[in-house]
């Protein structure tokens, strides 16, 4: 089976996998309204194929108000019932409960924490296991895959890219967190 690198540098130049393999997998992330985003499009992957949540991206952003966490925990009944009625993103209950309710869980982490940054930095390094566990006592609908690849892909684990990938490279010299564990 290809590496997700293979996969992608195979894909023509400017589709969704090259994209989002080229300049966003593995990238550490510094903006808490990037990393809920990060977050939401890990969740909303669950059962479904990569390639529908890349190209719903731009409609989860837009329904999310960019990701604004602030904006998304304060969401009502109402927005509850757009998400539901939006064609642009995926239309699960579970996924746009567990996505209100953890920008609610974000805010509470804030006072200790200072955002979700500062949550995700003061818990690394752990180890993939311990932090499975820690995702599911404090998030809603997030289970091993899901939290696996919410932190290779901003950067807390490392294997979003092989060594010899053109990508790993650039994303080493975005100083990631993981790269202070080697």
């Amino acid at each position: 089976m290809p590496t997700y690198c293979e996969f992608a540098l195979a894909e023509p130049e400017g589709s969704h996998h090259r994209l989002y393999h080229d300049t966003q997998y593995g990238f550490p992330l510094n903006d808490d309204a990037q990393l809920f985003g990060r977050l939401i499009l890990e969740i909303n992957q669950a059962g479904l194929s990569w390639t529908t949540i890349l190209k719903k991206a731009e409609g989860f952003h837009r329904a999310y108000d960019g990701f604004e966490v602030d904006r998304i925990a304060a969401y009502g009944e109402a927005d509850r019932a757009r998400l539901l009625a939006d064609a642009g993103i995926i239309r699960n209950r579970l996924k746009v409960d567990a996505a209100i309710e953890n920008a609610r869980r974000i805010v509470t982490l804030r006072e200790s924490f200072g955002s979700f940054k500062g949550w995700l930095d003061a818990h690394h390094p752990l180890p993939k296991t311990e932090w499975v566990k820690l995702f599911k006592q404090t998030f809603r609908f997030t289970g091993g895959e899901i939290v696996g690849e919410f932190l290779m892909s901003t950067g807390y684990l490392p294997g979003a890219h092989v060594e010899t990938c053109p990508s790993f490279a650039a994303v080493v010299q975005h100083a990631p967190p993981w790269l202070a564990r080697r």
